[in-house]
């Protein structure tokens, strides 16, 4: 491995997706339709995203030892991504989330974590070698929170990039914001983490600020279809979004988070590679499923 090549440890799942007119209220039943399983979970949806977008990437996760786990590993593998970190765990099930895509495009999610719970401080600690001669590392939260801080203090001291989407969202403790160097939160995760509520440019201005004084230098705050706001050591910007007929968001955020780290990894400037995020991510939109939906490069580039 060399310093072009990106980390990513996060969550591996399968996916039961059901499409619904709306999100049903407590009591309520809904008649379903076009149920049908896919592969997720963040972690692997954004090593998928940067693998077929052009980057070169190491998967460090955790499956069950079930059909559905061997399998997906095998998927990933199609798409070229580095496996041999994938860590099968004896009696334990496949991470699986149950998801509700709504007609409006937007998407409700339920997580068991199977052997994602598995994925601990040890066995991060045995790949601290593939972390530290990585470029880039990118993790999120639906793996052991020790774990993910674990992994950016061996990025850190070794010079690798530190790129943490906060999601699912939750507070996090000062000692892992520390060691960030790029974070990538919605507006749910920006407001859990720094107490301010996203309703308009100043209000993102002030929430970075926050992130800022936590020691994190670049801040990326995506906002859906009103785009992006980006700041970095203080100087904030509005990126507008694409506009397009959104069908499914499922996977929209993890595109983009592979999106952007895979531009960087070229050389691109951060608004360059905000802007490619954001192609990206805007195609997985026009499409259903997590992994189904992501786009290969060509596609993005043809866009």
């Amino acid at each position: 491995m060399n310093k072009k090549t990106l980390c990513v440890i996060g969550s591996i799942n399968v996916d039961y997706v059901i499409q619904v007119s709306y999100f049903a209220g407590a009591g309520e039943t809904l008649q379903g339709r076009n149920f049908h399983l896919a592969y997720g979970g963040k972690g692997a949806n954004q090593a998928v995203a940067a693998a077929r977008l052009g980057a070169e990437v190491q998967f460090i996760g955790a499956i069950g030892d079930d059909a559905i786990g061997q399998t997906m590993k095998q998927a990933f593998a199609d798409d070229g991504i580095r496996t041999d970190t994938i860590t099968t765990v004896p009696n334990q099930s496949t991470g699986l989330a149950m998801i509700q895509v709504a007609d409006s495009g937007e998407n409700s999610i339920v997580i068991a974590a199977g052997a994602n719970a598995d994925l601990t401080e040890e066995k991060i600690r045995a790949y601290q070698t593939q972390i530290a001669t990585s470029a880039i590392l990118l993790t999120q939260l639906e793996t052991p929170l020790q774990a993910v801080e674990s992994a950016a203090q061996f990025a850190k001291q070794a010079g690798t990039t530190v790129v943490l989407n906060p999601a699912p969202a939750r507070p996090l403790p000062d000692s892992l914001l520390a060691q960030i160097d790029i974070i990538t939160p919605n507006e749910t995760e920006t407001e859990i983490l720094t107490g301010v509520k996203i309703v308009d440019e100043l209000t993102a201005c002030q929430a970075a600020h926050v992130f800022h004084q936590k020691g994190i230098a670049t801040v990326i705050i995506t906002l859906g279809a009103k785009g992006v706001y980006l700041s970095e050591k203080g100087q904030g910007q509005h990126i507008a979004g694409f506009k397009v007929n959104a069908i499914d968001t499922t996977a929209a955020g993890d595109t983009f988070n592979g999106g952007l780290v895979t531009a960087l990894l070229e050389g691109k400037s951060m608004i360059e590679a905000v802007k490619f995020a954001q192609k990206a991510a805007a195609l997985s939109v026009t499409r259903r499923g997590a992994q189904s939906s992501i786009p290969y490069r060509r596609e993005v580039d043809e866009s």
